[in-house]
């Protein structure tokens, strides 16, 4: 049963500390400076390190339970926390009545021996498929498409390689697969306001990075748009402005 009242005030408080200039100014520096230290790589999902901020583990999950997706795509393996993670929420999912074969498509241009062992020998696995190659090759491409056919609620979460031509590749790719109502999440894009310490020696940079590339298909689209409530209220974030919804 939910509680109107409390939920009225919930929604008042996000929307003071998403407008709030003193706290988005100390939460930029702050961010600034964990990217830095390397912040995220210090956290583990059920075993495997996740590298994400603990604000958008919780902002997925919220994300998730909300949308009971029978598919999640992800781009970026990485070392297999996040596919883990979105395995176990499914997981969740499933156990309170939500969708029982829901899987995750996790696709990475190099998973690395060690990593995929360390996902398969994982007990949430069976409900991960894993695809080697580049996400905007369209051999890949057409493989995942061919997961996400048969399905009804479809997630995607962009965060493999961070240069505005690959993020604007997969976003063509991939946010057309996105159901109405549901989401595409495109991480990183706090990349563009870091400074060069914070952003290290990387082919991506100011200018050239996810939310230079969310900017320009925005431009192009309009069945999707930008729940800003969902990052102002998280503030310690790396997607700010990428919680994109698909309006239709």
């Amino acid at each position: 049963m939910v509680d109107k009242d409390f939920e009225s005030e919930r929604r008042k408080k996000a929307d003071v500390i998403g407008t709030d200039p003193v706290l988005g100014d100390l939460s930029r520096r702050w961010l600034a400076r964990a990217q830095e230290l390397g912040y995220s790589y210090n956290f583990d999902w059920l075993g495997l390190p996740i590298i994400q901020y603990p604000q958008d583990i919780v902002a997925m999950q919220e994300l998730v339970w909300s949308l009971q997706p029978d598919l999640i795509i992800e781009t970026g393996i990485a070392r297999g926390g996040s596919a883990i993670f979105y395995s176990s929420l499914l997981e969740l999912n499933a156990i309170c009545g939500g969708p029982a074969d829901a899987g995750v498509v996790a696709v990475d241009v190099d998973i690395r021996p060690h990593n995929r062992l360390a996902i398969e020998s994982h007990p949430l696995s069976r409900r991960v498929s894993m695809i080697q190659g580049s996400s905007i090759e369209e051999a890949i491409i057409t493989e995942v498409r061919r997961h996400a056919a048969s399905r009804s609620r479809v997630l995607v979460c962009l965060d493999s390689n961070h240069t505005h031509d690959h993020v604007l590749a997969e976003l063509r790719a991939y946010a057309p697969l996105v159901t109405p109502g549901s989401y595409c999440v495109v991480f990183d894009t706090l990349i563009d306001d870091l400074p060069p310490a914070a952003i290290g020696d990387r082919p991506w940079n100011k200018g050239d990075n996810p939310l230079t590339a969310l900017r320009a298909y925005m431009a192009e689209v309009d069945d999707f748009e930008i729940d800003a409530a969902r990052h102002g209220k998280l503030q310690i974030t790396v997607a700010a402005h990428g919680y994109l919804r698909r309006k239709r």
